[in-house]
């Protein structure tokens, strides 16, 4: 096994096996990685002098470095590249462990949202690194009703429930009480012109051609129907969701204003992890500037909704993660996301 870089240079077997090796120990300890420790790894029948060599020309290659002098050596970002890439074997979970996840997916709430949350929950608890998630993309989510009831003098709370779950609720206070008659129309307008339809089908376009269309009653409920198009509006944001925050600000090997960044920001996350729609996807710090926190990886991969790309989960920490460890986790979780946020699976999964 070899490939080529830097314009054709051939790098053979030999330094790749010392490569994955140099990661793999990485990983494991922490600390760099000198000849000697390496000789009790490899299965090549070479002198300590010659791994010496391979290390130092993989480090000319830019794929190690050396921390200190007399230090052994430690991967460099494009180390990591090539381990994930090309080099990695990724490991195969368990029954037992699938057992065990299992049980920690047990789910109070059965809504989109409260599936994911335990998921990234169970999966921050599993891995020892922070969770991130992007929410059920809307545009797969229809509105299933909208009600409004009154709470007070003059103040009514509108109800909006989509087919993903989720549920959204607004106060509105009117310049006077309405009627039952009142009511009960705007109950029907609402069932005959939103209920079933995409939430990202609605616009202030349509919410003014709807209030037109109330006639008679137009003055008297517009108020309401705007706040119908501010909760639209709401549902049709991306949102970016982290758990496990702990493990992050446990991990030594971050700078902590870093991690109170990347909360902070963690919305600009969306865009990083839509990339993942194609398929699992492992980004570095260093090659994208939403990266606030140095030194770290996402690793991320897509869950579906009815066949159709919904949302990603990823997993957030350094960049010696045990990569062949979490990705098959990573899968096994979007897989049993899938299979309960779909309707076609959802009797299997009761």
């Amino acid at each position: 096994m070899e490939f080529e870089i830097n314009g054709g240079f051939a790098v053979d077997e030999r330094k790749l096996k010392i490569l994955s090796a140099v990661v793999e120990q990485y990983i494991i300890t922490g600390e760099p990685v000198g000849s000697k420790s390496l000789m009790e790894s490899l299965d090549i029948n070479v002198s300590p002098a010659t791994i010496r060599n391979e290390m130092a020309a993989l480090e000319q290659l830019g794929f190690l470095e050396q921390p200190h002098t007399s230090a052994g050596r430690i991967p460099t970002f494009n180390g990591y590249r090539i381990y994930v890439d090309k080099l990695m074997m990724v490991n195969s979970i368990s029954d037992e462990e699938k057992l065990q996840i299992d049980e920690m997916l047990k789910f109070d709430d059965l809504s989109d949202e409260g599936i994911l949350q335990t998921a990234s929950n169970a999966l921050a608890e599993i891995t020892k690194c922070a969770t991130i998630v992007s929410n059920v993309s809307p545009k797969f989510s229809v509105i299933s009703k909208v009600e409004v009831f009154p709470t007070g003098k003059r103040l009514y709370v509108i109800l909006m429930i989509t087919s993903s779950g989720n549920i959204k609720n607004k106060v509105c206070r009117l310049e006077f009480d309405l009627s039952d008659e009142q009511l009960e129309f705007f109950s029907n307008f609402m069932r005959e012109h939103l209920e079933g339809l995409s939430v990202d089908n609605i616009s202030d376009d349509l919410m003014e051609q709807m209030t037109t269309a109330m006639g008679t009653y137009m003055i008297t409920l517009t108020p309401l129907i705007n706040s119908i198009c501010e909760m639209s509006r709401d549902l049709n944001e991306k949102r970016v969701v982290v758990k496990g925050e702990a493990n992050l600000l446990a991990c030594r090997e971050f700078n902590s204003n870093e991690i109170i960044s990347f909360l902070e920001k963690k919305n600009e996350f969306a865009r990083l992890l839509d990339e993942s729609f194609s398929g699992l996807n492992v980004v570095f710090s260093k090659e994208k500037s939403e990266f606030v926190i140095s030194n770290s990886s996402i690793i991320s991969a897509p869950f579906l909704k009815d066949g159709k790309a919904a949302g990603s989960l990823g997993v957030i920490g350094p960049m010696r993660v045990d990569y062949a460890k979490i990705i098959p986790y990573l899968e096994y979780f979007t897989q049993k996301i899938t299979d309960l946020i779909s309707d076609d699976d959802e009797d299997d999964n009761i």
